[in-house]
């Protein structure tokens, strides 16, 4: 078994800064860069995906809703083609910055509402379809959702993610929350190996539900983020060394 621990990175905007790339980079092994929707400019696209090269990290596509307004957590009304065309506007954008730096797109993941509305609609999930499937590429998504049902169906390679800093229902289904509070890293670092070895995740009032997770997800947006970080990669390296 291989892990990998990904981070959502690049969220800065052009004077205001979001999380620290710098610091959390060399505690992961994917990033999922910010295509400009939720978040992010083209002078910090680019400065992210140099700082993944130099640390030789997989670069991912994060891309969202157009809400820079809301950083992506709002759920919009559009329709399954037009969504398509705005995932590829930014998948196409961050693309460009990978091949002048000679680096490859590794995967792809839905930001915020937008990766909350693949798992519930069709019509979300196959637009998501619809933008990546000529890339031939994994797309991170919520195991036992319309993410894997839609994706898999559609001849998509499915990676599902498991996300260490956010609390899930008695369902078993992700809670997605505007802000992301400081936790505690022992806790979470103690929860995402549980995730990896026993399958299973304890919902916010403490009931057991199955789980998979071959991805790791820390958000650099959570104030204590680099000690989260370093917990989780210290309590998982021996499951990523095969993957690094």
């Amino acid at each position: 078994m291989t892990i990998d621990i990904n981070c959502d990175m690049g969220e800065s905007f052009g004077i205001y800064k979001m999380g620290n790339d710098e610091a959390l980079m060399p505690f992961i092994t994917e990033a999922n860069v910010a295509c400009g929707f939720h978040a992010s400019d083209p002078n910090h696209m680019r400065t992210t995906v140099t700082l993944a090269k130099q640390h030789n990290v997989k670069i991912g596509a994060h891309f969202s809703l157009p809400d820079l307004a809301g950083f992506g957590r709002r759920e919009m009304v559009i329709e399954r083609d037009e969504l398509a065309n705005i995932i590829i506007y930014q998948i196409g954008a961050l693309k460009e910055f990978l091949k002048i730096l000679n680096v490859s797109l590794c995967h792809l993941k839905p930001h915020g509402s937008l990766y909350g509305m693949a798992a519930r609609y069709e019509h979300v999930a196959h637009a998501v379809c619809d933008a990546t499937e000529h890339l031939q590429l994994p797309v991170f998504g919520l195991a036992g959702t319309l993410h894997e049902q839609v994706y898999e169906a559609r001849g998509i390679m499915f990676k599902a993610e498991f996300f260490a800093d956010l609390d899930y229902d008695d369902d078993g289904k992700l809670l997605i929350t505007r802000e992301h509070p400081r936790l505690d890293p022992v806790k979470v670092a103690d929860k995402a190996l549980r995730a990896v070895t026993d399958g299973i995740v304890v919902s916010a009032s403490g009931k057991k539900n199955k789980v998979r997770a071959d991805t790791i997800c820390i958000h650099s947006d959570t104030p204590n983020a680099l000690e989260i970080v370093k917990a989780v990669n210290a309590s998982l390296s021996g499951y990523m060394q095969a993957s690094n």
